[in-house]
């Protein structure tokens, strides 16, 4: 792809999601989403490979299916309060259905199952991006318009977190283990969004953290089927060391920075009188525990059949850059002793 056509692609993405954070109106809103979109289908589908082409073209039925679905909610909800204003859906059907289109733009569960397979057929830049920055608009959407009836959220929380723990554990492709790893943390911030949004927002930040820094680290050495993690020691061996906490810190393991939201979370809904919810969600995110301890073990604890051939990969100078990863792992793997800090910044 030619570098100004790739500029402009870039730029677009970054004035959709824009547009819709600065929208108080839904066609507005509906517009950056839509920009957004049909500005990340050129980049998926570059690769010009059958596998990529399939992707784009599911991503692409997917979204125009929630996309036709949260302009037809907008619209009525405009009809009957006569206002487009994206805090007035006082309405209990338009605003579940606006909820509903929103969660199958971001893939929770149970409109989840085009993630996987749209994941598997992109590169992992695109996967990254997909990942993140694609979330964000309709998450800022779903955080405008908070139902009062807060059901609707648990129950696709906790779909999204059973859905995207179980669905990672035969799975051998990292591609696949990382959406489903996707939809499980948007599970934990649509649960705990009705309760306290400024939790649900560090929740978010935290989550852009660690994909980031994963996603960087499986860039940096290649790596897409979890057999091609046990060279990692003989193409970058620090990350053998940091890439495992890394996954451990998405499982939420203490001492890392993973814990702060869980832990907080499940402090929330035990103050909130939910505690069987609270419960439900610590035991179904141990099936997510279980992949990423999968990925660590394959990664430190087996080794390749022969050594490779020649000079080893990491005595060669490097020409990535790589200061964003390290800073990113680095907030991934300490930030946890600065979480009063955190508490006393939000308002909780």
């Amino acid at each position: 792809m030619a570098p100004p056509i790739y500029s402009a692609l870039i730029i677009s993405l970054g004035l959709g999601t824009t547009m819709t954070f600065a929208s108080t109106h839904w066609y507005l809103a509906w517009m950056g989403i839509e920009i957004n979109t049909l500005a990340i289908i050129p980049l998926m589908s570059q690769n010009h490979t059958p596998r990529a082409t399939e992707a784009t073209t599911k991503y692409f039925f997917a979204q125009a299916t929630a996309s036709a679905t949260l302009l037809f909610a907008s619209i009525s909800n405009a009809f009957l309060t006569g206002e487009w204003d994206i805090l007035q859906t006082p309405n209990t059907l338009t605003s579940s259905l606006i909820t509903l289109a929103l969660a199958m733009k971001i893939g929770l569960a149970p409109l989840h199952s085009w993630m996987p397979e749209v994941m598997q057929g992109l590169s992992l830049l695109n996967g990254l991006i997909l990942s993140t920055w694609q979330k964000l608009a309709p998450l800022y959407l779903i955080y405008q318009i908070q139902p009062t009836n807060s059901n609707i959220f648990i129950t696709l929380g906790l779909l999204s977190i059973i859905v995207g723990g179980w669905g990672g554990f035969n799975q051998v492709q990292l591609r696949k283990i990382l959406a489903y790893s996707s939809i499980a943390h948007l599970g934990w911030m649509i649960l705990i969004l009705s309760f306290s949004p400024p939790l649900a927002l560090l929740t978010i930040l935290i989550y852009l953290l660690m994909t980031f820094s994963l996603f960087s680290s499986f860039m940096l050495t290649r790596t897409t089927h979890i057999n091609s993690l046990a060279t990692t020691w003989a193409k970058i061996p620090i990350l053998t060391i940091s890439t495992p906490l890394v996954l451990l810190s998405l499982g939420g393991l203490p001492p890392l920075t993973g814990f702060m939201p869980k832990w907080l979370i499940l402090q929330e809904l035990t103050k909130q009188d939910l505690a069987p919810i609270a419960a439900l969600a610590a035991l179904s995110s141990l099936f997510s525990l279980y992949f990423y301890l999968r990925l660590s073990y394959a990664m430190t604890l087996t080794m390749p059949p022969n050594n490779p051939a020649g000079t080893l990969p990491w005595r060669l100078n490097t020409r990535h850059n790589t200061t964003m990863m390290s800073l990113t792992t680095t907030s991934t793997i300490c930030l946890l002793p600065v979480t009063p800090a955190i508490m006393a910044l939000l308002p909780f």
